[in-house]
């Protein structure tokens, strides 16, 4: 189920995330992987996360997958807070740096995302991945498409 279905077509993508906020709902990666849409305006997007043993690799440390879906979600819903009621959005492509590894000391991470630029058809972002001291994880930028949303 879509976390947005009963406003599709019906609110802006801001207004879309501020009542995801409000209700304390998230989409089921969110779940999966543990992490929290907690600040949006537009153009800004902010998640949460603490890294557990859950997003571990074979070396003993937070898969690099766990950081690009922070910050992929990040810069995402920072484009997704421009929409218009009845627009969607994709990724089109995402470049991560990783600035240094994280794991179960390193506590509660925030990706934040900004829109840099949006036009009609495309959108670019960039983001960062940093701990409670502001030391950096992970930065990213990206590309998104804009289109018309599918009826479901």
């Amino acid at each position: 189920m879509n976390v947005f279905e009963e406003s599709q077509g019906q609110l802006s993508g801001l207004q879309q995330l501020q009542a995801l906020i409000a209700k304390g709902r998230r989409p089921p990666i969110a779940d999966t992987l543990d992490f929290n849409l907690v600040e949006v305006e537009e153009g800004r997007a902010v998640f949460e996360a603490t890294p557990g043993r859950h997003a571990y690799n074979p070396l003993g440390s937070v898969h690099g997958g766990y950081a690009a879906t922070l910050l992929d979600s990040a810069c995402g819903c920072a484009v997704h807070s421009c929409l218009k009621a009845g627009q969607a959005y994709t990724t089109l492509e995402l470049k991560i740096a990783y600035h240094r590894a994280m794991t179960v000391e390193t506590g509660v991470v925030r990706a934040e995302a900004r829109v840099i630029t949006i036009g009609k058809r495309v959108a670019f972002t960039e983001g960062k991945l940093t701990d409670a001291e502001g030391k950096v994880y992970a930065s990213a930028t990206s590309t998104l498409i804009l289109m018309e949303q599918r009826a479901s």
